[in-house]
């Protein structure tokens, strides 16, 4: 006898957003059809989504494209990127058990071009070649009214380049010729798109990793910190929730499992794939919020984290990828990890 789907209890959506689910999530009505279990799958995650059992996910933890220049998401713009995001989480919904957790890892600010943002201008004062300032250009102006840019930079004793730079400010960060970067505070738009889905925002941790210099290329033409922290969102689906403080360790709950910062080092080496983060990650996050047999969803699952924590914690896993060469490095480690 083919079991009766369990239906997705979608009462709390918006009336447009439920009509949408309720027509991708009645498409399925043989379990057969399923996502099945312990398992990484190749494919679109916006696709592959409503082929996940309602109600059946106890946790779903991932880390999105951050739309920060990676090889992966070169081709998205950003609204195509904010599109991605969204209906993901739309598409959760339906699949998470009531009382159950969505965990989104992201960087706090996004970097984009903007071709509508005025161009930086900065001085780097304590990397200048030429002691020759703005002033000393404009004094030499008054004094030699007839003079040229070329007389003024003989009598200065400097480039023509550094006159002009003094008197028009166009030391532009990035080049002249490019495009501005706009910083884009990234928890506002996650936060939305959460409420918009269903979800509500249960809590925040914030990642303290290493240090990411290489993300500092305008350090000496700004103000902004090094990029060594990232953010956990995480939203709670309506329903009973179960609270079990013995799924921690008397140690592990003063040392994280109630603290708001988390300290742990990325990973040392990104060789075979260019956006891991490290199994700590989820692992927390599993153990914290689900009991052993659960089943845990990552659907941005990349290298293969996440099933890898789930599974060494004993818990079950979907995964899915939309890169092949992805899916083949996840699954070889998969089975290298978890061998015994």
């Amino acid at each position: 006898m083919t079991q009766r789907q369990p239906q997705p209890n979608l009462e709390r959506l918006p009336l447009g957003l439920k009509a949408k689910l309720s027509a991708l999530y009645t498409t399925h009505q043989n379990p057969e059809d399923y996502l099945h279990p312990n398992a990484i799958y190749q494919g679109d995650a916006l696709q592959l989504l409503p082929q996940i059992e309602p109600n059946s996910i106890a946790l779903s933890v991932w880390s999105p494209p951050y739309f920060v220049g990676k090889g992966y998401e070169s081709h998205l713009t950003f609204g195509a990127w904010q599109d991605i995001i969204k209906t993901a989480m739309e598409r959760h919904f339906p699949i998470l058990k009531p009382g159950g957790f969505l965990v989104v890892n992201i960087a706090d600010i996004l970097c984009f071009k903007d071709s509508s943002m005025p161009r930086i201008q900065a001085e780097a004062i304590n990397q200048r070649r030429s002691p020759v300032t703005r002033e000393d250009v404009l004094k030499a102006m008054a004094e030699h009214p007839a003079y040229n840019r070329h007389q003024l930079a003989k009598l200065l004793g400097c480039s023509e380049q550094t006159v002009d730079r003094r008197l028009n400010g166009n030391n532009i960060r990035g080049g002249k010729y490019e495009e501005q970067t706009r910083v884009k505070i990234v928890g506002g738009l996650i936060e939305e798109w959460a409420l918009d889905a269903g979800f509500y925002p249960y809590d925040r941790r914030i990642w303290v990793k290493d240090p990411a210099w290489e993300n500092s290329r305008w350090a000496s033409l700004s103000y902004r910190a090094v990029d060594e922290f990232e953010y956990l969102y995480f939203f709670w689906k309506p329903g009973i929730t179960k609270c079990d403080r013995s799924r921690l360790s008397r140690e592990e709950w003063k040392e994280w499992g109630s603290r708001g910062v988390w300290f742990f080092p990325s990973v040392r080496s990104n060789d075979d794939h260019e956006a891991k983060f490290p199994v700590e990650l989820p692992r927390r996050t599993i153990r914290l919020l689900t009991d052993p047999g659960d089943l845990v969803l990552d659907c941005f699952i990349g290298s293969g984290t996440t099933a890898i924590a789930a599974v060494q914690e004993n818990r079950q896993y979907i995964g899915i990828e939309i890169e092949k060469n992805s899916v083949a490095l996840a699954r070889r480690r998969l089975a290298t990890k978890t061998a015994c």
